[in-house]
């Protein structure tokens, strides 16, 4: 059995379609930027639905970088927790987003549902025209990096300092 992190940090989504790897890219570039303690994990978690619940069932924390079909702007970001998705966001934005909820359902009957916050942004193309991520998305790389990082300071983890790393 894997140890228990405190935090994870997942990205999902299918890179295969445009901006729907938003998360998935994201989770890629900031791992090349931040080295954080033992007690963090970030995590491609692509479109893997009930094959993350253990991921899921193993942090006390975890923060989702995804998309979010909402009707906005392509690049807004939005930053809402597990007990708002269902009040705010209850119909799915994509064929992952549903096994994804059922996966935090799932947690939740088991009674290791962790503290859930997420971070996303509204695509502009997600579907297999688009084979990379719209100017509009990629560009909220840095926002979404910033938000990601007050999240963690507010858990009390800062990166590591090392060469190499932001």
């Amino acid at each position: 059995m894997a140890p228990v992190s405190p935090i994870t940090v997942l990205g999902l989504g299918n890179i295969l379609l445009g901006d729907e790897g938003f998360g998935v890219h994201f989770v890629r570039w900031f791992s090349a930027r931040h080295r954080f303690p033992d007690s963090v994990r970030v995590l491609d978690g692509g479109t893997l639905g009930y094959g993350l619940l253990d991921t899921v069932c193993r942090c006390s924390h975890l923060i989702v970088v995804d998309v979010i079909k909402a009707d906005d702007v392509p690049g807004a970001v939005y930053r809402f927790t597990g007990s708002d998705m269902a009040r705010q966001f209850p119909s799915a934005g994509s064929a992952h987003e549903i096994a994804f909820a059922d996966v935090l359902r799932m947690a939740e009957l088991l009674g290791q549902a962790p503290e859930v916050v997420f971070l996303c942004v509204v695509p502009a193309c997600c579907d297999w025209m688009c084979q990379e991520l719209t100017p509009q998305v990629q560009a909220r790389f840095a926002d979404i990096e910033q938000l990601l990082l007050a999240e963690l300071a507010a858990l009390g983890v800062t990166p590591e300092s090392g060469a190499g790393y932001a």
